[in-house]
């Protein structure tokens, strides 16, 4: 079955690179939401002010992959305690939030919070927030990991998110698939 999935954790680019690796996943869009304004442009979302965060828009076929294993990806491969970002991304449109379309995934993404609370010893800064709207970004930044590679390879390394992956990603996602029920 057809499924959605609407993430935002810190910069959309290395989000989309990593999502578009799983099996089940049907699609990838990076784009804004939660903002106020419509239609808002990277220029505008980047300024800060327009309620939008950078967010990730998944669709899933839910027969191959679940919403608790993308949620469980999200939680793993972002910091969770950082409320002012995403690595070398610090500002409102950089921090870290699940952007729930169902009462199931808002309960899931609560449960999940919860759990990883007590793993890190630490509040989790994510927020769970309802869905209203979602607007793709510039054709540009689709893809931009396949369209600009150098560019893209070089702000992942410089971003602080490979040590991430390599170091923080395995436990915690570990830990949620083993706890999470």
């Amino acid at each position: 079955m057809k499924e959605v999935a609407v993430f935002a954790g810190g910069c959309f680019w290395c989000m989309q690179h990593h999502f578009d690796q799983i099996k089940g996943v049907l699609e990838t869009t990076v784009g804004y939401s939660g903002g106020n304004l419509k239609n808002p442009t990277y220029e505008k979302v980047l300024s800060g002010i327009t309620g939008h965060s950078e967010a990730i828009k998944i669709t899933f076929n839910s027969d191959i992959v679940t919403y608790k294993d993308l949620l469980i990806e999200f939680l793993s491969i972002i910091d969770p305690t950082n409320e002012m970002g995403q690595f070398c991304d610090i500002g409102s449109q950089y921090e870290p939030k699940i952007f729930y379309l169902s009462d199931k995934q808002k309960e899931l993404a609560e449960r999940a919070i919860k759990i990883l609370e007590g793993f890190l010893k630490k509040k989790v800064a994510v927020k769970i927030v309802k869905f209203k709207n979602f607007y793709p970004a510039e054709p540009y930044h689709q893809k931009y990991y396949e369209k600009q590679p150098k560019l893209y390879n070089s702000y992942l390394l410089n971003s602080g998110r490979v040590y991430h992956f390599s170091h923080i990603t395995p436990k915690v996602k570990e830990f949620l698939e083993n706890n999470l029920k």
